[in-house]
């Protein structure tokens, strides 16, 4: 049978329309493939950028001869990366539990802030007030919360299963309340522990899956190269806490980095720290197509100090030998003053040109290597290792001071080179008799110096009056911080005002740790003793050697610093030479003033020094002044001396004080002969670069 016209029509029209349809899609399929490829491929592929921060390396601290005291090494950390963190409490207490048995079995520490004992029942491990409102607050609770109610808190907050002992309760509450601490949030990660052995880095990487958020990331670990050179001044770095974040975040800081927390690290914190570069990163479904440094990092300025590192453990093994062998000096002299055992003492010196510091020394010490582990045990050494006694420790000049009290008597014109007072072992002032340790007869002012007549300095100081003393006391410092980097005590001269800030009857600690002293009422009695560096002046042994230096200088007081020049990570290029600073000269109105206290100083470099100790043959004359002030608080007195050297041409200046003794003043010969195998060692080791760099 024969088929409709029609049917054929419609055929040849369905065949069109299917041709035309693939003609239209491959024409589609054409454009898309062709002519619109970049705009599909864009759409199909997505691309991310991140701005990655670079950390700066932190500069490096040397001596005056480059020798590195403070340095970097590469190092590990544990970071836990709050992205990758559980989210739940169960989950991550269980990841942080493990990582601390990890580091318990390798004997690594996880320093933590939290102030609860580490066994039940949970008691406070310290008293002071501010570190228990601290954590009282952190924790929502009110002032009169217990341990145990601070322990209850984060166990509740998150959710510590009872599972867990009593002890890892406590372990896992350690480290979370640090947490909290720091601040550790979706933008901020935690840095758990720094420096790691290199087998908790390959344990950790081994168990990967097992403890998500925790993270190995290479680092520069700050190394102390020589722990026993100054490392109270030294100082150490450290996390930034919650508290300190909000200033320190304006000045650029992020929560997790490191900053100087004392000494020579925070003092100078803005050149030592650098500055961070950032890097852009463009990821393209999950891939890095791109890495660029858009902002160079700066590594951090090496700070160079003035202390020359073999002088200054020099002068730490003089003055701790003298210490420690103390009894075989002991003698008729000692016995009778009933002097017990000497433990503690300081020693400075100071270039004569600037006030830098060539040296501080103080005993006992400690090790900066050992500051943190060890640090329980130093806190609580009855002999307060941790103490600065060079510059925080305040004590009595005794008769040093009188230095002080003959430049007032000189420059004011009441005594003359030629002008005697009277000694007659007693003197009576006020219905009150005063004794000198001789029966000087007439005596001059150098005579006075040479032999520490107390008589001639009582006298002087009537016509004086106590204005004047703490005039030519404050020219001389006394009683202000030196402005020393590192900071140092302020102290106080003995006078009405002094008097009525502390009080009249009132028992202070002030001189000395655990000392107390009884603070009178001033009469005019208390200006014989002031005169004599006696009452309640206190002084620390790095201002009496600004005092020595400044007497060398003939009345020019110069600022001691610490920091000798600043340079580029490298050490290759000085960026900056730090100038002497003259804190104050004192207005000199008669030239012979010094004149006569250097042969006073002169003269008593020679008297009462055995041969063994003797200054006679160094082939150069030293000024000096010892003193021997009364003490308390378990002690009768200290033994103290200043002074400078050569007399005819200074070099240095040195204060040094030890806490209960007799004869200090026999370290003298010691010190300056360190010093001229220093001068020694300088002078070849500079012929030894001219030569190699000519």
């Amino acid at each position: 049978m024969k088929k409709p016209i029609s049917v054929y029509v419609k055929a040849a029209g369905a065949t069109l329309l299917v041709l035309s349809s693939a003609c239209l899609c491959g024409y589609r399929l054409m454009k898309i493939q062709i002519v619109d490829s970049n705009t599909y491929i864009s759409q199909h592929y997505s691309t991310d950028t991140y701005t990655q921060t670079i950390a700066a390396t932190r500069g490096e601290i040397v001596d005056c001869n480059g020798d590195p005291i403070v340095q970097n090494s590469v190092g590990y950390n544990i970071i836990i990366e709050p992205d990758s963190f559980p989210k739940d409490n169960e989950s991550g207490n269980e990841v942080l539990l493990q990582l601390l048995h990890l580091l318990a079995d390798v004997d690594v520490t996880f320093e933590e802030s939290l102030p609860i004992s580490k066994t039940a029942p949970f008691t406070f491990t310290t008293d002071d007030q501010d570190t228990l409102d601290e954590i009282r607050t952190t924790l929502n609770l009110n002032l009169y919360a217990t341990a145990e109610n601070c322990m209850d808190r984060l166990i509740d907050e998150y959710e510590i299963a009872d599972t867990y002992t009593e002890e890892e309760k406590r372990m896992i509450a350690g480290i979370r309340y640090e947490m909290q601490l720091r601040g550790f949030s979706m933008s901020n990660q935690f840095t758990l522990v720094k420096d790691i052995p290199l087998q908790i880095v390959t344990e950790i990487k081994e168990r990967g899956l097992s403890l998500p958020g925790v993270n190995i990331i290479e680092d520069a670990i700050r190394t102390v190269t020589q722990g026993d050179v100054i490392p109270h001044e030294i100082g150490t770095v450290g996390p930034i806490y919650a508290e300190e974040y909000e200033e320190l975040a304006e000045q650029g800081y992020d929560l997790d980095d490191t900053v100087g927390k004392s000494g020579i690290e925070q003092a100078m914190e803005s050149e030592l720290r650098g500055k961070d570069g950032t890097k852009t990163i463009s990821v393209q479904n999950g891939t890095v197509v791109s890495s660029e440094v858009t902002v160079p990092v700066q590594a951090g300025h090496t700070v160079m100090l003035t202390v020359d590192s073999t002088f200054q453990k020099d002068l730490q093994n003089i003055l701790g030998n003298f210490i420690k062998n103390f009894d075989k000096l002991r003698d008729a002299k000692t016995e009778g003053e009933g002097l017990g055992k000497v433990t503690s003492g300081a020693l400075v010196v100071l270039d004569t040109t600037d006030n830098s510091v060539l040296g501080l020394a103080t005993y006992p010490t400690y090790n900066l290597n050992d500051y943190t582990k060890d640090y329980d045990k130093l806190a609580s050494d009855e002999t307060s290792p941790l103490l600065d006694r060079a510059t925080v420790g305040l004590y009595r000049p005794g008769s040093t001071f009188k230095t002080i009290t003959a430049t007032a008597g000189l420059n004011e014109g009441i005594v003359a080179g030629s002008s005697t007072y009277f000694c007659g072992h007693s003197y009576e002032y006020k219905g009150h008799t005063y004794y000198c340790t001789g029966s000087h007869g007439n005596i001059s002012v150098v005579q006075a110096l040479q032999y520490s007549c107390n008589i001639y300095f009582y006298q002087l100081s009537e016509a004086l009056t106590i204005d004047n003393l703490t005039k030519y006391a404050e020219l001389y410092g006394l009683g202000s911080p030196t402005g020393i980097e590192t900071g140092d005590a302020a102290g106080r001269f003995a006078n009405p005002e002094t008097y009525a800030e502390y009080g009249w009857g009132r028992t202070h600690g002030h001189i000395t740790p655990n000392q107390g002293i009884f603070i009178g009422k001033w009469t005019v009695g208390p200006v014989l003793q002031a005169a004599i560096g006696q009452s309640e002046t206190a002084v620390t042994p790095l201002q009496m050697a600004v005092v020595a230096s400044t007497i060398a200088n003939k009345g020019v007081r110069y600022q001691p610093h610490l920091v000798d020049s600043l340079w580029d990570y490298n050490l290759t290029e000085k960026i900056k030479d730090i100038e002497p600073t003259v804190a104050e000269t004192i207005p000199i109105q008669h030239d012979d003033v010094y004149t006569y206290i250097q042969q006073g100083m002169i003269a008593a470099s020679v008297t009462n020094m055995p041969d063994k100790y003797s200054l006679a043959d160094l082939g150069y004359d030293v000024a000096i002044k010892t003193g021997t002030p009364q003490a308390g608080g378990g002690r009768v007195q200290d033994s103290f001396f200043i002074g400078y050297a050569p007399a005819d041409n200074p070099k240095i200046a040195f204060a040094c004080v030890v806490e209960g003794a007799e004869y200090s003043k026999y370290m003298i010969r010691d010190v300056l002969k360190a010093y001229e195998r220093m001068e020694t060692r300088q002078k070849t080791n500079m012929e030894k670069n001219t030569t190699s760099n000519p």
